[in-house]
């Protein structure tokens, strides 16, 4: 009989049919001062962004995993963004507040967030407890920001951070208090003038790595030993007067363009095996240096001559 049949039945067949909506609400560009009521308490996704609002009040909102506030007027006037506003947002896993006006990262943040973008603000410096608590964080994005190293102190403090954008900021050095879980750091476009032998002692996970666009003169002999897994590096425009010696021997690109180059040592791209050869390609750009090709000793690239990319 039917019955009999759908006895036999299992019902994780229709799992997808039972699944609720996800409720998406599009707000940007609206020209609205404030987030507008009605707002859906079962909202998944809200964006508001490239309006004018200046506070906000979501305590409703519980089943919210993304909310884009980017352009807005956030951070102008002291009740703009009270501590703990967003706390009751458990599910929140992205948040995006740049653009906007805030001189701190608002504290009391959801510790379910995973994505946290603070672009183009005013931030000078993060209280050592920013971050306490929030364990599932992995992208950071505080580019175009005013963060000094005083300013970033020890509050960096995330066990599984991933990536993290430090670009257009005022560093003057590589922070010595980075998480030892990064992938990926982005340190363009700061002041920093010299990269000591420890400076990435401590981010043996690293994989793609940028210091571009600061005014790095000098690279420490032996400052990416500890960094087996970098593949991507990134020193252009920089004052670097020599390719920095044993560069990180998984990369598979090196950028050090428009730098004043003039010559390669011998040991820029070998480690300590004068025989051995790399089974990959390896891309080196060095455009717009003071690089005499027709005199560079070819022995420069012996160990990766088989398979070398290099633009002059």
């Amino acid at each position: 009989s039917v019955s009999e049949r759908l006895k036999h039945i299992s019902f994780q067949h229709f799992g997808d049919f039972w699944r609720p909506a996800i409720v998406v609400v599009e707000c940007s560009d609206r020209g609205v001062y404030k987030v507008p009521h009605g707002i859906p308490n079962n909202s998944s996704f809200i964006s508001l962004k490239n309006n004018f609002i200046s506070s906000i009040r979501m305590d409703l909102l519980h089943h919210l995993t993304s909310l884009h506030l980017s352009n807005n007027q956030l951070g102008h006037g002291s009740q703009s963004f009270p501590d703990g506003v967003l706390s009751p947002l458990f599910n929140l896993r992205t948040l995006n507040l740049s653009h906007n006006q805030l001189t701190s990262v608002p504290m009391g943040l959801p510790p379910s967030i995973i994505e946290l973008y603070l672009k183009g603000n005013l931030i000078k410096q993060l209280h050592e407890r920013t971050f306490i608590g929030m364990t599932k964080l992995e992208v950071l994005d505080f580019s175009g920001n005013k963060l000094t190293n005083d300013g970033l102190g020890n509050s960096l403090n995330v066990t599984h951070l991933e990536s993290l954008n430090l670009e257009a900021n005022q560093l003057e050095q590589v922070p010595q208090t980075l998480p030892s879980s990064l992938k990926v750091l982005n340190l363009g476009s700061n002041l920093i003038s010299s990269i000591k032998k420890v400076a990435f002692s401590n981010l043996k996970k690293l994989e793609l790595l940028s210091v571009a666009r600061n005014k790095v003169f000098e690279v420490a002999a032996g400052a990416f030993r500890a960094l087996s897994f970098l593949h991507q590096l990134d020193f252009s425009h920089n004052t670097l007067q020599k390719v920095p010696r044993l560069l990180p021997r998984n990369v598979h690109s090196v950028s050090l363009s428009n730098n004043r180059i003039r010559s390669v040592p011998a040991d820029a791209f070998c480690w300590g095996n004068q025989t051995l050869t790399i089974g990959r390609r390896v891309h080196v750009e060095l455009e717009n240096n003071l690089i005499d090709s027709g005199t560079l000793d070819p022995k420069v690239f012996r160990c990766i001559h088989e398979n070398l990319v290099v633009h002059f």
